[in-house]
């Protein structure tokens, strides 16, 4: 089982890898094994991340990038091959929110939503899989929501863009299979990162929140890394097209 699981000899890009989620996704991925790569737009805190991963023993270098410019990325993904020969695992952990009432969105904050949670995806994506397709194949993860198919008031900018993402996943899925690329999908839903904190800092907002959440609490980061390790790893082989979701329930509420 440990060689099923293991990402020993393995490199990871992982985009998004300042904070929340994305940190603890590369964090993860060092301790099953893997070097990573890591990106953001945050620099210092992006090599926060990196010294952790080489605290664990693996190699790491941390670039700067903003995934709304496609110089950037480009960029990115070359120096990626360039410092590591390959990318066998690729994380797309970046979004943001924008909340308000849809009536009074700033078309600029509209597009700052979507070309970081679904463009900048598709970038990077697009990018990566040309290197994976010339290496035989490799795994990409794309972190969405919970909320992608589900309403959640005043953030409409972000649930369109994750609806995007995950249609985007199951189409690429099917495109790149017979390159050896698997694509798949994580689907979070509140968890105790900064994105959320407006909402959970609230303890009326937050008591709401645990109401709709049958395991009753919300999740902890490192919950995400075994996860995030299963999928990329030779165990998720058969796999494809699909989005885990992982909201303590909350999707399955009806009530």
């Amino acid at each position: 089982m440990v060689d099923w699981f293991g990402l020993k000899n393995k490199t990871a890009l992982v985009v998004g890898a300042s904070q929340g989620l994305g940190r603890e996704v590369a964090l993860s991925l060092a301790r099953a094994g893997a070097d990573v790569a890591c990106a953001a737009r945050n620099s210092l805190k992006l090599q926060e991340t990196v010294g952790v991963v080489k605290d664990l023993g693996r190699r790491s270098i941390g670039i700067p990038t903003d995934v709304t410019r496609e110089r950037q990325v480009i960029a990115l993904v070359n120096e990626t091959i360039e410092k590591f020969g390959r990318i066998d695992i690729f994380f797309y952990c970046s979004g943001m929110m924008h909340t308000g009432s849809s009536l009074d969105i700033p078309l600029t904050d509209w597009e700052l939503v979507l070309n970081t949670n679904l463009t900048g995806a598709y970038v990077t994506c697009r990018e990566v899989a040309k290197k994976m397709k010339q290496n035989g194949g490799g795994r990409m993860i794309l972190i969405g929501s919970a909320f992608a198919e589900r309403v959640l008031p005043y953030c409409l900018a972000y649930v369109v863009s994750k609806a995007g993402l995950s249609q985007m996943i199951r189409n690429l899925a099917f495109e790149w299979a017979g390159y050896g690329i698997r694509v798949n999908g994580i689907a979070p839903g509140y968890f105790d990162t900064d994105m959320p904190a407006a909402v959970l800092g609230n303890p009326d907002m937050r008591k709401r929140v645990l109401k709709r959440i049958p395991i009753g609490r919300v999740g902890d980061p490192p919950e995400i890394g075994p996860l995030s390790v299963y999928l990329a790893s030779d165990a998720c082989d058969y796999m494809t097209g699909e989005i885990i979701c992982i909201d303590g329930g909350q999707t399955n509420y009806t009530s």
